[in-house]
């Protein structure tokens, strides 16, 4: 008798879980509605909405259409200020931050200006204040906290392990920041981030298997594989700045004096080389994209050739099968995807599909604010089907 308790409420559960995921990516659906997405029988629907609206976690919203009346007609929608999440990230000069309610809709933004000498812990509260005083709430509102940063996160503690950029960031910074917000915030690479909303928005939607590779400043690779993101057993993996690649200087990291890093493959294509090849071949671009744009055939064939070396490196271990294109050289590469796939093939069998980012606006904050929404959804409508 337990055993089919158990399994009733069970079930009741996952569909409960169901109707509101629904609604959130839909928004407000009828009951009618709710039995076609579902295949629910319309006594089950009736009965989870009842469950729903007594719980607080949905409202009615309206009606289907104009003219209509009755309990079909009627339309239902997720509280969205049931709860609240923030997502931050922190640049070389620059604190972004966005608050977001339960549907994952922005409702404040902030943007701090960061000097080398500041206390970027507090930066980052101060900059998930202002986005959460925009939202109309307090820090103590936020229901989650997840900040992208660059380097690398230890997975067994959740602090930083490592960052280049950020060398302060060496000595317990998380129990600093959750000192500084009242509140139990995470850490995560941003390129994780990046490849978090690329894979529940993006060119990796429905794929179980992709890498993403950013090129910008600093490069950096998230893999997805089985359809769940690979941190590697120190949190390093992806960190393919590091890569050794044909053409590229050995930096030691013990000769290193400050400035980024400029060994491996980060030294061949990051954005500072792009920039320093175009000028090579004569060209006065500002901007990457400046450059990519207008550069010659020459030009361009040495760029995919260099990009194409660090992917068909990677693939040949792990064969992801799909590699998304994104950051400041990355996105840019539109044009010479194919091209890129091509030098790949030269030097591989495998055969990866080379796309740019599909996720519009910033990745690692969309992923920020995803990840906290995937631990806050569970914790108040219970366990959810990931993607």
């Amino acid at each position: 008798m337990s055993s089919r308790k158990a399994s009733a409420g069970l079930i009741r559960a996952i569909n409960d879980r169901l109707a509101l995921d629904l609604m959130i990516e839909l928004g407000p659906l009828s009951r009618a509605q709710l039995v076609e997405h579902t295949g629910l029988a319309k006594p089950t629907v009736a009965e989870l909405l009842d469950r729903l609206l007594e719980a607080g976690l949905i409202g009615e919203a309206g009606q289907a259409g104009e003219g209509r009346s009755g309990p079909n007609a009627r339309t239902y929608a997720v509280i969205a200020d049931r709860a609240h999440v923030a997502g931050a990230e922190l640049r070389a000069a620059e604190v972004h931050a966005v608050v977001a309610d339960i549907t994952g809709r922005t409702v404040g933004t902030a943007v701090i200006v960061t000097r080398p000498k500041d206390n970027s812990i507090s930066l980052v509260g101060q900059a998930i204040a202002e986005a959460a005083a925009k939202a109309g709430i307090g820090v103590d509102d936020l229901h989650g906290v997840v900040v992208g940063t660059p380097g690398i996160v230890d997975p067994a503690t959740g602090d930083m392990a490592f960052s280049f950029d950020l060398p302060s960031w060496h000595h317990g910074p998380l129990s600093q920041l959750r000192e500084e917000l009242g509140l139990a915030a995470v850490f995560e690479n941003e390129v994780n981030l990046s490849a978090l909303a690329e894979h529940r928005l993006g060119a990796g939607r429905d794929r179980e298997d992709f890498a993403l590779l950013s090129l910008g400043t600093g490069i950096g690779m998230a893999l997805v594989l089985g359809g769940r993101l690979r941190r590697g057993s120190g949190g390093g993996a992806g960190e393919v700045g590091y890569l050794p690649v044909y053409g590229s200087t050995l930096q030691r990291m013990r000769q290193r004096r400050g400035g980024r890093y400029k060994g491996g493959f980060q030294g061949r294509t990051g954005a500072a080389a792009v920039l320093a090849l175009a000028r090579e071949h004569g060209l006065r671009g500002r901007t990457v994209a400046d450059v990519l744009r207008d550069g010659g055939q020459e030009f361009l064939a040495e760029v995919a050739g260099r990009i194409a070396l660090g992917i068909a490196s990677v693939c040949a271990v792990v064969d992801p099968g799909l590699v998304v294109l994104t950051g400041e050289v990355g996105r840019a590469c539109g044009p010479l995807a194919r091209r890129i796939e091509a030098e790949v093939a030269d030097l591989t069998p495998l055969r990866p599909r080379i796309v740019t980012s599909a996720v519009e606006g910033n990745s690692v904050l969309r992923g920020a604010v995803l990840m906290a929404l995937e631990t806050v959804r569970d914790e108040i409508y219970g366990p959810g089907r990931r993607q």
